[in-house]
């Protein structure tokens, strides 16, 4: 038998009429709030009840943190709500729970003074036996309830009401909590408050404001927090993040679709053929985070111009290109800017110590982390996250390599965490940072442990040392420090691009397939052909290059203009793969009719050629044991599959 001390807590408690709201304004309440995460108790009884509410519902009312009470017309006539509402004051006075009226369609008077439909109610408890000892206890309970800060429904949008209601619960219940992310938002609050006044929500027409600063500096973070404090004042809300990052990896109509499905709230949108922006918001408020905007043409295709949304509307661009916000005519700029010393103090404490001040015996140590992360809250994390549980004699040894470290950019205090990586971690590091920056984190294991690289804990180690992280399976990596990742690769070879280990700059790529200076110390191969003209694929140039293990070539066809030819790739006779250790081939738009026959791909995880020439891809049997994943989709011109029989291990294919 269940212990009966057991009961399950809830975040809110709805208290309601059924027969007044149950289908219409508290049904459309709770929607919201379930919606939101916010784990709601609703009495689901339809069947007339006594005047004696259950210890279930006692229970119920004493486990929740909030609750909101429906005021509707009929409520007083209850005498099962008005017992509800007497436990609910109760819970309020003895143990500190919010108690939140709505005032449905009723005038707040006639409930705290007793006229109305709320008085003819009450009359009629009193003439019933029953009831009517009860009446001076229900009086005094609609007093007190009616006289606590809550919502007048009349002549309210009530989407927009419900929305704001469980926007407020939400903001109550978690922006202030125990939740570690949100207690290390430090410094941040005086920047709040200046982009919402920049974004001045009272007004009627339309504004854009920027955020503006170099990377690490926290834009999307107070871009998110602005978010998070006005969105219940829109009917539509959207926060695009990482934009940049993440058309490297998408299509533009893939962007898209994901910007209006969020605004529009439907999943299903089809996006198919020419959409007008402008025709599908022109009537909503919406509220629109574009973050990480490193080109115009994502202002011009995704906000346009300021006629394109409804009065009332806001958009927030985050960017490190001032030019592109004054290009785009944004309203106002505002430039985000380093933590004070106080501030970055406390912020690096929380990382370093999991409080908000140094402990006494590493004031002085804090002090010089301070200094020499001059403010940038990215430095301070990640330096925090490293220094985390060290002894004092480490931090000391830490802070002198810090010193030997030219001071040229922040990237530098950031390598600190690279350089206590062992080689795989490092290997692992990299490559997020040259090749797979948001991809799919399962996906990349896959191919990481075919290299070798142990990645169940090498992504646990960079986790936890805040070099990456992991959002929606996703694998993400800050700017900078992406930034430092390939700056490390550069700096091994900065003359020659052929003896680096990772190539991903077009240019580097084009020289090095043209000068065939390609050496074994190359790995990776990333190469974007929209800025190209022309390119050569010769067996010379990679024929050097014996352990390439990743191989990628795509273009970036939003960014290519209508008019400007798609580059030429030339292949030499009888080019062939010569990398036995290739793990990763994706090449979009691959224009050969099949792979060639002797090539030897032995060890190879992923084949993906999407909207590839192929007409076959092998004749015959080839022996491809690790082959896990294979993407031929729209390639039209594919007549025949190959014999799988030796491919054991395939485990998604997508035609």
């Amino acid at each position: 038998m269940a212990d009966p001390s057991f009961q399950r807590s809830y975040d809110v408690f709805l208290s309601f009429r059924g027969e007044d709201t149950r289908n219409s304004f508290t049904a459309h309440l709770y929607k919201e709030l379930r919606t939101k995460g916010i784990n709601t108790f609703i009495d689901d009884d339809k069947l007339e009840r006594g005047d004696v509410i259950s210890s279930a519902l006692v229970a119920a009312i004493q486990n929740s943190k909030f609750s909101l009470v429906v005021l509707s017309e009929n409520y007083a006539s209850s005498g099962w709500c008005l017992e509800e509402l007497v436990k609910i004051l109760e819970c309020m006075r003895t143990m500190g729970q919010r108690v939140l009226p709505i005032f449905y369609d009723v005038d707040p008077s006639h409930v705290r003074q007793h006229n109305g439909k709320f008085g003819e109610a009450l009359a009629k408890h009193e003439e019933n036996l029953r009831t009517m000892e009860r009446v001076p206890i229900w009086r005094d309970a609609l007093t007190q309830v009616a006289n606590l800060s809550g919502w007048d429904s009349r002549n309210k949008h009530e989407p927009m009401l419900i929305k704001g209601i469980a926007t407020y619960i939400w903001n109550k219940l978690f922006s202030r909590s125990s939740n570690y992310a949100d207690q290390n938002l430090v410094g941040i609050e005086s920047s709040i408050r200046e982009i919402k006044s920049l974004l001045f929500t009272e007004s009627l027409d339309v504004r854009m404001v920027g955020i503006w600063g170099m990377g690490g500096i926290g834009k999307t973070t107070l871009a998110r927090a602005v978010y998070n404090q006005i969105s219940h004042q829109f009917e539509a809300c959207c926060f695009l993040e990482n934009v940049s990052d993440y058309l490297e990896k998408q299509d533009f109509l893939s962007l898209q679709k994901k910007y209006l499905s969020q605004l529009l709230e439907d999943e299903n949108l089809n996006t198919k053929g020419c959409i007008s922006i402008k025709a599908l918001l022109c009537s909503k408020k919406v509220l629109i985070v574009i973050d990480d905007v490193n080109n115009s043409k994502i202002l011009e295709d995704l906000i346009g111009k300021h006629g394109w949304f409804g009065i009332g509307s806001r958009i927030i661009i985050t960017t490190r290109n001032k030019q592109l916000l004054v290009t785009h005519g944004v309203n106002e700029v505002y430039q985000a800017e380093k933590l004070n010393d106080d501030n970055a103090v406390e912020l690096f404490s929380r990382y370093a110590f999991k409080k908000a001040h140094p402990i006494d015996d590493y004031v002085e140590l804090s002090q010089c982390i301070v200094v020499y992360a001059q403010g940038l809250p990215l430095a301070l994390r990640v330096l925090g996250s490293f220094l985390f549980d060290k002894s004092k004699r480490q931090w000391e040894s830490q802070l002198d390599k810090l010193k030997k470290i030219p001071k040229k950019e922040i990237q530098d205090v950031l390598r600190v965490s690279f350089d206590g990586l062992e080689d795989n971690e490092r290997d692992i590091f990299l490559d997020i940072a040259c090749f797979f920056q948001g991809h799919d984190k399962d996906y990349v294991m896959e191919i990481f442990r075919s290299c070798g690289f142990f990645p169940d804990i090498g992504i646990r180690v960079l986790i936890e040392k805040s070099l990456i992280s992991v959002v929606e399976n996703k694998l993400m990596m800050h700017n900078l420090l992406q930034k430092m990742g390939r700056e490390i690769v550069r700096e091994a070879s900065p003359k020659e691009p052929g003896k680096r280990s990772r190539l991903w700059i077009h240019d580097d790529v084009n020289h090095v397939l043209t000068k065939k200076t390609g050496t074994e110390e190359v790995e990776g191969i990333s190469l974007d052909l929209s800025s190209l003209k022309e390119i050569n694929f010769t067996n010379e140039a990679f024929a050097p290059m014996n352990r390439l293990r990743l191989l990628k070539v795509y273009t970036l066809n939003f960014l290519m203009d209508s008019k400007r030819e798609k580059c030429k790739v030339h292949f030499s006779r009888g080019f062939k793969f010569h990398c036995e250790e290739l793990r990763h081939l994706y090449w979009y738009e691959y224009p050969l009719k099949s792979l060639p026959n002797d090539f030897n791909l032995k060890n190879l995880v992923d084949l993906s050629m999407p909207y590839s020439q192929i007409k076959q891809l092998w004749k015959g049997t080839k022996v491809l044991e690790n082959l896990k994943f294979m993407n031929l989709k729209h390639s039209k011109f594919l007549t025949e599959t190959p014999d799988f029989s030796r491919v054991t291990n395939l485990e998604r294919m997508d035609f």
